[in-house]
């Protein structure tokens, strides 16, 4: 934790001389990941929502025994946090957003799957929200040809999410695999985090299960998600033990040795683009993402991330599984008077995104409550910036 002179000097040689603010940012960025005001942080620290906001201004110093309490609060290691805000600039991601969409036929048959709505924003935008929220910035989506015009109409370059995105064509769907063998010059020797495109994760403390699988990443570890499910045999599925150690991974077995899918969320180390192409095709023909798990297994570089309850991960492909997260998302919504999922908070909270280009996308976005929510955080920073 941050306690040490050492790590104090560790932040300045990296950040410059700035640390508080940096620190208040971060604190900032966490208080409103866990839908905590001002008000109810201070109340509950003892310290009045003043002097939170002069916190995360970093316009007041904050003691080690404060940054113990907000740790405590937080649930978090800011330490821990703060290194991966330094190192995540080398980790790539990567949305597949591939496919045919064929089980969402006939509305899919005009349109990719990825951009269709999930309650108030297209789908897209949360597999999108996950790398964001890992704080991976520089992000390539693989499309299909005919759809990719529609995805550049919706997201352009990432610019108004304070990110970086490019793009590149999917000839045909040939595994998931495939990815990072399309995206190899894109990885360069970097770390890379692959999130399918409808894909839907939520809950409290995915933040700390990203930023661990970060670390991962970065020292030479690949991490796969695990969710119980009452259907494995539909899954590709991991076998852990009561540490949560992967003993084995299987694509969709006739009998699952557990009830634990694995998720389309994975982080690997630098060198997966060369790790890809040793894959062979299955007996489908498809590169497997199975088989690529199953080679950093071998190597003891496997590690799972179990979401228990707390958690929801939806894969959005069926009419079903599309209404149920759509009716998960604004009940969650409307009981918290926020939008979840949402890039422009995230770009703002991370600090990629300017209070100028945030009130500017609400202004666009003012007909609609996703718009309105926007515009009252841009508001309330623009008032809070006046004390």
């Amino acid at each position: 934790m941050l306690r040490n002179a050492t790590f104090f000097y560790i932040i300045k040689t990296y950040r410059g001389d700035n640390m508080d603010t940096n620190v208040g940012k971060l604190l900032k960025s966490i208080r409103e990941s866990k839908n905590l005001t001002q008000e109810e942080v201070g109340r509950t620290l003892n310290l009045g929502r003043d002097a939170i906001i002069k916190i995360e201004k970093g316009t007041r110093k904050i003691s080690a025994d404060e940054l113990k309490q907000f740790e405590e609060l937080y649930n978090v290691e800011v330490e821990d946090l703060l290194n991966n805000e330094i190192d995540n600039h080398n980790v790539k991601g990567i949305i597949l957003a591939g496919g045919t969409g064929t089980r969402l036929y006939p509305i899919t048959e005009a349109t990719s799957k990825q951009l269709v709505p999930v309650y108030d924003k297209p789908m897209i935008f949360y597999p999108l929200s996950v790398l964001m929220q890992a704080g991976i910035k520089d992000i390539l989506v693989i499309t299909t040809k005919e759809d990719q015009p529609g995805f550049i109409r919706l997201l352009g370059d990432g610019s108004q999410f304070g990110i970086n995105i490019t793009y590149i064509i999917q000839p045909s769907p040939d595994g998931l695999a495939q990815a990072f063998i399309l995206g190899e010059e894109f990885i360069g020797d970097n770390p890379c985090a692959m999130v399918l495109g409808d894909n839907i994760y939520y809950g409290n403390g995915l933040e700390k299960e990203l930023q661990k699988a970060v670390n991962n990443a970065e020292n030479g570890y690949a991490t796969i998600f695990g969710y119980q499910v009452k259907d494995p045999e539909r899954f590709g599925i991991m076998e852990i033990d009561k540490y949560n150690n992967v003993l084995s991974v299987e694509e969709k077995p006739e009998h699952p040795k557990s009830d634990y899918a694995i998720t389309g969320l994975y982080f690997y180390p630098k060198g997966v683009a060369a790790k890809a192409k040793q894959v062979k095709p299955s007996a489908r023909g498809e590169l497997e993402i199975t088989t690529l798990n199953d080679m950093y297994l071998k190597e003891s570089k496997l590690k799972a991330s179990i979401l228990g309850e707390g958690y929801t991960w939806f894969d959005t492909g069926t009419f079903e599984s599309l209404l149920e997260a759509s009716s998960m998302i604004r009940t969650i919504e409307k009981n918290k008077d926020i939008v979840i999922c949402c890039p422009e908070m995230i770009g703002y909270t991370n600090g990629w995104l300017s209070l100028d280009k945030l009130s500017k996308r609400a202004i666009l976005l003012n007909k609609n409550s996703y718009g309105k929510y926007l515009m009252k955080v841009a508001e309330k920073e623009i008032k809070n910036e006046k004390i």
